[in-house]
């Protein structure tokens, strides 16, 4: 397959969004209780170290996926769920000066349909609705639910040119599944401003921290705003960003997204993605997996993953439909919404699929679902054939934030002979081995990574090659397999953690080691017993904003060094 056209529209004249009523109902099943339990998170952000309060907001991180147990996105701290503006009453904005109020501000209400202009990245006819079973047609601005054509141009036009007048800089969005979010990253997408997707459950303190490194133009819709002076109010005569962005100093015109890379941990890196990386994996993606007009996704993940967000530009180049909610597999009211808009597909991670195994998910009481896929991290052997067997076709895929969002896809018919591969490289990219790393070279590599806002001037650092940092091996068809990490990093239901950035959080804790198993870290305490082990594990929930189902906390009477002093992490690894 050929390098995309960067000109190629990000939306298909045939793309459809669908904006479900997210509603609050009680979960579907009972969740244990054990702190070491192989429990399904809540979705990053939750602030808890115990079980998800029900009706309780808690979105997720960088790579984790989406399961946090309630409250509708529209309804929280005066959010945007349904609406068509970028920014909503109640949301939190900073730096957005002298903006034209109507560019920003809500419009509730005005849903329309018809015609789309023909622009890069917006192409006509793609529709939004809200409702259950209410599709594109004429504009009905007094009708809430659908908003399509004409409708979808006005109101992206309008955040574009709200976005286009800021000040420089990169627009920060705290990324929800709603509506309200997709106008605001198709907005910048349109203006050509890069936009960073974060979490809209950051800390005051470390979103406080990436707007000093990256002096945004705007923060929007974060629950909660850093403490003291906004970085601006869009002067042009003086203020840290009129100093930071002054002399010429501006991102590079090639830059549209900016991705976290480290999950929970609170690296300050963000993965810079360019225009022609986004369009060409979601034109990849959509081949790889035959998606069509015909499919329709809902947003199990969170936009702001790579693997959520991939979702949601796959479908939309392809002239598919995406169904955006934040309900749950956990939540009733997510399969009803499921049935309602016959929705043909799902995206999970493995922790998801572990979930749907104990919901005793049955496909064939959902027959328009006919397709399953995963990725974020191994899923184990015997659920690929269970899950296999429920639909008509499951893919097994393999990517990284770095590489926009999919590497690898392993086709369903090869599943039985290929068992444990991760697949081919995606149309138009390649896979090889160096020195026992997994290395990719495409069209959809990362620009390179950025610490401060100086290296969002950078242009491609890397020439479209990733040195992905995994162990492992291509047979002679060109199916890979990965075998483990150069480095430190595992995934814990999705989000990828440093496990040394763990080791060091707990540093007041006494002598600790960190190792990681499928879906969870191990913590090695010496002296704790069972329950200060956990209590460690509740106070690393709440840290890192990740479920105390993936902290599996050990005491013991003294790590294992080696001669050098060093942990012993392989004697650890083999006593797991």
């Amino acid at each position: 397959m050929t390098v995309p056209n960067p000109q190629v529209p990000l939306i298909h004249s045939q793309a459809q969004l669908v904006t479900a009523d997210d509603r609050q109902d009680a979960p579907a099943v009972t969740q244990p209780t054990s702190h070491h339990a192989d429990e399904p998170p809540s979705q990053r952000g939750t602030p808890t170290g115990s079980e998800p309060a029900r009706g309780h907001d808690a979105p997720a991180a960088t790579e984790a996926a989406d399961q946090h147990s309630g409250t509708p996105a529209g309804q929280r701290n005066g959010g945007s769920a349904g609406r068509c503006g970028a920014l909503s009453r109640g949301e939190p904005a900073i730096g957005l000066g002298a903006v034209a109020g109507a560019a920003l501000t809500e419009q509730p209400g005005v849903h329309s349909g018809a015609g789309l202009a023909e622009q890069p990245g917006i192409h006509s006819g793609a529709r939004l609705a809200e409702q259950p079973g209410v599709h594109s047609g004429a504009g009905l601005a007094e009708q809430p639910g659908i908003l399509s054509g004409a409708g979808l141009a006005e109101q992206v036009g309008r955040v574009a040119e709200g976005i286009a007048g800021l000040p420089p800089g990169p627009v920060f969005r705290g990324m929800r599944n709603d509506l309200a979010s997709v106008l605001c990253y198709l907005g910048a997408w349109e203006a050509r401003r890069p936009i960073a997707l974060l979490d809209p459950n950051l800390s005051a303190e470390a979103l406080a921290e990436l707007t000093r490194r990256f002096r945004p133009a705007a923060l929007l819709g974060f629950t909660h705003v850093p403490d003291g002076p906004p970085p601006s109010r869009g002067d042009p005569a003086g203020g840290p960003l009129a100093s930071l962005w002054g002399d010429g100093l501006r991102p590079h015109p090639d830059l549209a997204v900016l991705l976290a890379t480290s999950g929970s941990t609170g690296s300050p890196k963000l993965v810079r993605l360019s225009r022609q990386a986004v369009l060409a994996n979601a034109v990849s993606i959509a081949s790889a997996l035959a998606i069509g007009p015909g499919e329709i996704a809902p947003t199990t993940l969170p936009l702001y993953y790579s693997y959520g967000l991939s979702v949601l530009n796959s479908h939309l180049v392809a002239g598919a439909t995406v169904v955006l909610t934040e309900n749950t597999f956990m939540m009733r009211s997510f399969w009803r919404l499921l049935d309602a808009h016959r929705c043909t597909s799902m995206a999970a991670v493995p922790y998801q699929y572990q979930m749907l195994r104990r919901l005793r998910f049955n496909g064939a009481e959902h027959p328009a679902l006919t397709a399953l896929t995963q990725a974020g991290g191994r899923l184990a052997p015997e659920l690929v054939k269970e899950f296999a067997g429920q639909v008509d076709r499951f893919y097994v895929m393999y990517g990284q934030t770095e590489a926009t969002a999919r590497i690898a896809v392993l086709p369903p018919e090869r599943l039985a002979d290929k068992a444990g591969s991760v697949g081919r490289a995606v149309p138009g990219g390649r896979l090889s081995i160096e020195d026992g790393e997994v290395v990719y070279r495409g069209p959809n590599v990362m620009m390179g990574y950025a610490e401060t806002a100086e290296d969002l001037a950078r242009g491609d650092d890397l020439g479209g090659v990733l040195r992905t940092g995994d162990l492992g091996w291509l047979d002679s068809d060109g199916f890979l397999t990965v075998t483990g990490r150069l480095k430190r990093i595992a995934k814990v239901y999705g989000v990828r953690v440093n496990m040394d950035d763990v080791e060091r959080l707990l540093r007041d804790s006494g002598p600790v080691a960190v190792t990681s198993g499928d879906d969870r870290l191990t913590v090695w305490a010496e002296g704790l017993d069972v329950s200060a082990c956990a209590a460690l594990a509740r106070r690393l929930a709440a840290e890192l904003r990740i479920h105390w189902g993936g902290f599996d906390v050990r005491g013991i009477d003294r790590l294992p060094l080696l001669a050098t002093g060093k942990v012993d992490y392989r004697a650890l690894e083999a006593g797991a």
